[in-house]
């Protein structure tokens, strides 16, 4: 039994009326606190999407760019498999792409994008075929596997937004 609030102890009824509150909420709303941190997540993540274009487009053009971030955006994530806090995932085709060019003896151009869109295509047609037809097997953890179709999805994104330049 209870009197104005106050419990048969003496004490507030606090814990039903904050679930009742919770309940009352609509469904999908975010809180303040939610919201702000997705914000923040979401900068933090199209800074690392720019940076992974840098380590293998520095050349290429301004709409293979624009390409480029809004298939991260689109897929939440990028070629490179750097997530939004700076961490790689696993290791990406054209990260493959960029080592194969290292030890070929280049040392200074990882532009691997090139500097036309149609390089671009093809460099992407490249990293996608490469990811769908590895030449060795090697067992991956779950967390690669799933990076891995998540890059897949990039390149595919990415290169529906190139053939439409």
């Amino acid at each position: 039994m209870s009197v104005n609030g106050i419990g048969t102890t003496g004490y507030p009824l606090t814990g039903y009326t904050a679930r009742k509150m919770e309940r009352s909420v609509e469904p999908g709303t975010v809180g303040f606190m939610e919201a702000v941190e997705e914000k923040a997540a979401q900068g933090r993540a199209a800074g690392q999407d720019e940076k992974a274009f840098e380590m293998v487009g520095r050349g290429a053009p301004q709409e293979v760019k624009d390409a480029w971030m809004d298939a991260a955006k689109e897929v939440n994530a990028n070629g490179m498999g750097i997530r939004g806090n700076g961490m790689m995932s696993h290791i990406s085709q054209m990260m493959v792409q960029r080592l194969n060019k290292q030890l070929k003896g280049e040392t200074e151009n990882f532009d691997i994008l090139g500097s036309t869109v149609e390089s671009a295509i093809k460099a992407a047609k490249e990293a996608l075929y490469d990811l769908e037809h590895p030449r060795v097997y090697t067992p991956r953890s779950i967390e690669v596997q799933q990076a891995r179709i998540k890059e897949g999805k990039f390149y595919r994104a990415f290169l529906e937004k190139l053939e439409q330049l």
